[in-house]
């Protein structure tokens, strides 16, 4: 098939659970793509002799590698394109914001085109496999005498046990929650995440004789020292970014009716049964409180909606998610942004918002919101659920000394992700702040190339396979 021919086919829509039906329930509403339409989708892509595409994927997958085979129906072969470089493909190709990485580094989405659907056909490769009943992992070497221990269960600290564990080095993970996983779990609604994908995750980690302990909080059940003691030889923290950020409004603390994004999600995800009442007003405009709103809504909220003090073209969230919430009934009031919480007898009956204006640019390149003078409106709600961002606890490293930056993440060797205290690695949220899988993914490959270099005696730095400058993140 010529260029011109590819660039006549239309980018692939996958079919999806109506908005009538799918708010009822939590199961994933968007469906995988048939073989036919995977195959078509795939011929859309041009193969370009500097493939943009990688250099927008955190993890550095062969995207046109696995395409190539996968429109040849070589799909096992595609399979193990992208596994050669993804501990997790299939819940990279459900979760990640693939517009802002790979696809939107696409030569197609360039202009008014539409970029290939990498997410989705990576999601149809790894779903192919399961359906066929193909194996999916390889051989895990024999275990040596070495041993690393794991804080956390979530994206990078199963990468570290994914690619020590297929070393030799025996890993064992300590989580805090009661359930493996981590802000996968806990962070993420089963509607766009199923839980049997995490689970199959943990699963192949066990068969390659990684160990895992829930309801384990270090730095209070187990210290630092004693991981040491018990003879580990190198740690990896990979807790990630499970404390909410607060609007910093008057009773914000105290007032019922006033739950925190992350925190919200957690204990539902749990398996609690929060009643936000009828009318809901999430502040926020990433995927945590379009999360929210959609989670609020299945469990019997019935006017949701959402307060963004920038634009829409401002949102972090993804398109995909922004759609989805819209189609659903969830409203969104942009220029808008909290100020004042009213209550009666301790409980919000109102929330006190102003209108915003866009500015100038701030640092993240985005054009800072500023209030408008005499803009003061009122919203009446039952409850008011703030999603503006998320902190790193480090309740795991009480009683050391260990090295923070002023933001208060880790401040590690940018190339090695060692911290100051030099047989303990860090990866993921708790490096660069509330961040996607896929780049927790590829600093847990670092990690843990650093790792297994620094239990042998080998220079961290020399003539290694895996960097993390050699992202832009």
């Amino acid at each position: 098939m010529k260029a011109k021919e590819r660039m006549g086919i239309a980018r692939q829509m996958p079919v999806e659970t109506s908005p009538a039906k799918r708010v009822k329930n939590f199961d994933e509403i968007v469906s995988g793509y048939s073989e036919f339409t995977a195959i078509l989708e795939a011929e859309r892509c041009l193969q370009c002799k500097k493939p943009t595409c990688m250099n927008g994927c955190p993890i550095h997958n062969n995207i046109p590698g696995f395409i190539k085979h996968l429109r040849e129906k070589k799909f096992e072969e595609a399979y193990w394109t992208i596994r050669e470089t993804s501990s997790m493909p299939a819940i990279c190709s459900r979760v990640c914001p693939h517009e802002f990485q790979c696809e939107g580094f696409c030569v197609r989405g360039k202009g008014k085109g539409q970029s290939v659907a990498i997410g989705m056909l990576e999601r149809f490769i790894v779903d192919w496999m399961v359906e066929n009943k193909k194996p999916m992992e390889t051989a895990c070497a024999i275990p040596g005498d070495k041993k690393v221990a794991i804080i956390g269960s979530g994206p990078a600290g199963m990468t570290v046990a994914y690619w020590l564990a297929h070393k030799g080095i025996p890993c064992t993970i300590f989580e805090a929650l009661p359930v493996y996983g981590g802000m996968l779990t806990v962070g993420i609604p089963p509607f766009r995440l199923p839980r049997d994908i995490i689970n199959a995750e943990i699963d192949a980690l066990k068969h390659c004789g990684v160990t895992l302990h829930t309801n384990v909080v270090i730095g209070r059940d187990k210290t630092i020292a004693d991981l040491r003691a018990e003879g580990f030889d190198a740690i990896f923290n990979g807790v990630g970014a499970h404390a909410s950020r607060k609007l910093g409004l008057d009773d914000e603390e105290t007032t019922a009716g006033v739950f925190h994004g992350v925190d919200y999600l957690r204990r539902v995800n749990l398996g609690e049964k929060l009643d936000l009442g009828k009318k809901v007003v999430v502040v926020g405009g990433g995927n945590v409180a379009i999360d929210v709103a959609r989670t609020s809504l299945r469990l019997g909220s019935t006017d949701v909606f959402i307060l963004y003090r920038r634009s829409r073209e401002e949102m972090p969230a993804s398109s995909a998610e922004i759609h989805h919430l819209e189609e659903e009934g969830v409203r969104i009031e942009f220029l808008a942004a909290p100020v004042k919480i009213h209550s009666e007898n301790g409980k919000l009956t109102k929330v006190e918002c102003v209108r915003m204006e866009l500015g100038e640019p701030d640092d993240s390149g985005r054009r800072r919101p500023v209030v408008q003078e005499n803009s003061n409106f009122m919203i009446e709600a039952d409850s008011i659920v703030p999603a503006i961002s998320q902190n790193v606890e480090h309740t795991a490293i009480t009683g050391t000394d260990v090295e923070l930056m002023s933001w208060g993440t880790f401040d590690t060797d940018a190339r090695t992700l060692q911290t100051s205290l030099e047989y303990m690695f860090a990866g993921g949220d708790n490096v660069l702040g509330p961040q996607t899988v896929a780049k927790a993914v590829y600093q847990g490959k670092v990690a843990a190339e650093s790792i297994e270099r620094y239990i042998n005696g080998q220079d961290l730095k020399e003539d290694r396979e895996f960097l993390c400058d050699q992202i832009d993140w």
